[in-house]
């Protein structure tokens, strides 16, 4: 039996090559007489432009940028294809896990440092930026990173404004004339893990705000904010970021590089399965597994364990999933040939920090299962 070992990161908990790892070492350990091929995935999530690079043999470029709160800090960003195509993680310039929890603040946080790392890319004329935008510190809509590339937020008096997002509110004019330059021969791609749209209940501010730090104190000025942004962004290009599937993403940043960038807003999985040649692996392939933390109805809008299995399913492979917390339904069974929840304590916190070691107990159960030709 040829099993291919396809798993998303289990989030603040285990990357996708250590889950990877851990489920081949338990079917390992068990009797089944199986070949395996591990195939760690990113749906556009924190550590996809990692996985990218590592897939695609990727050259490192290193550089000095701004963290999520001003600081300097050594971070980097991948070539592929001879120096055309520059992968960028936002997370690696302007990530949540680059702060002490003490030091959220959404109301400072910008993407200005990953600005940098893009302008890096396009000075080495890079004719092609994927950025993966997950695991983002900041609701700023991306206006960190238009300003690391010239864009000028200016208030009634033509000043330009300081501590942002937190002063969107006081926002009048936008100057565009120094970044129209960039974008002229470079195509710009963000891969998206999620489908919110920017303003609203399900928008960038309360659905995302509270995992950065925003209090409920905090989310209606973040919401008004980029309210501001996007009433001043429609009356200057004619672009209503509001309406865009995946505006959300990251705090805002697909909303506002969409609008100002002309950036291509893509399925995070579906793009990384197809550049890194994933339906190659699946002709030889008996069973797939694949993973995250969390698998429930939220899978389906385009998560890794999603793509995988949708792609295993139409060539008639079956399907495992490993969870965290598991939650079935009838929509998931028709990906899903079993799910099988991982976590062996009540707690939480207990259980994130023994996922390795749970993954390795569970898929040597499955490989016994196997074995027994019992499972599926």
């Amino acid at each position: 039996m040829h099993i291919l070992i396809a798993p998303n990161a289990f989030k603040n908990s285990l990357t996708a090559d250590k889950a990877a790892e851990a489920i081949s070492k338990g079917l390992q350990e068990s009797k089944l007489k199986c070949r395996t091929t591990s195939f760690p995935v990113g749906d556009g999530g924190d550590g996809t432009g990692r996985l990218l690079i590592q897939h695609l043999s990727g050259k490192i470029i290193t550089k000095e940028v701004h963290d999520p709160i001003g600081r300097k800090i050594s971070s980097s960003f991948g070539f592929i294809e001879n120096g055309q195509i520059a992968i960028i993680e936002l997370a690696d310039a302007s990530g949540l896990r680059l702060l002490q929890k003490n030091e959220y603040d959404p109301l400072h946080a910008t993407t200005f440092g990953t600005g940098e790392l893009i302008k890096e890319a396009l000075e080495m004329n890079a004719k092609k930026i994927i950025l993966c935008i997950g695991g983002s510190a900041s609701v700023d809509a991306g206006i960190g990173m238009l300003q690391a590339l010239g864009i000028k937020l200016l208030n009634t008096d033509g000043n330009e404004l300081k501590e942002l997002p937190a002063s969107l509110k006081n926002l009048a004019a936008i100057d565009t004339s120094a970044i129209d330059k960039w974008f002229q021969y470079t195509e710009l791609i963000i891969l998206c893990d999620v489908e919110n749209y920017l303003l609203g209940k399900e928008g960038a501010a309360a659905v995302f705000g509270p995992q950065k730090g925003a209090t409920k104190e905090i989310i209606p000025q973040l919401e008004e904010g980029l309210a501001l942004f996007r009433n001043i962004a429609l009356q200057k290009t004619g672009k209503d970021m509001a309406l865009l599937k995946h505006g959300g993403a990251a705090g805002g940043v697909a909303a506002g590089l969409n609008t100002f960038l002309n950036a291509k807003l893509v399925n995070g999985i579906d793009y990384f399965l197809d550049i890194t040649g994933f339906n190659k692996l699946l002709l030889n392939a008996d069973l797939v597994i694949t993973g995250e933390g969390s698998i429930d109805a939220q899978t389906l809008h385009g998560k890794g364990p999603f793509g995988v299995a949708a792609r295993a399913k139409q060539r008639s492979i079956p399907v495992i999933g490993l969870g965290g917390v598991v939650t079935h339904s009838e929509n998931l069974q028709q990906y899903f040939d079993r799910l099988i929840p991982i976590n062996r304590a009540d707690d939480i916190e207990i259980a994130m920090k023994e996922t390795y070691r749970n993954l390795v107990l569970a898929a040597k159960g499955l490989g016994e299962e196997l074995n027994a030709h019992s499972l599926l």
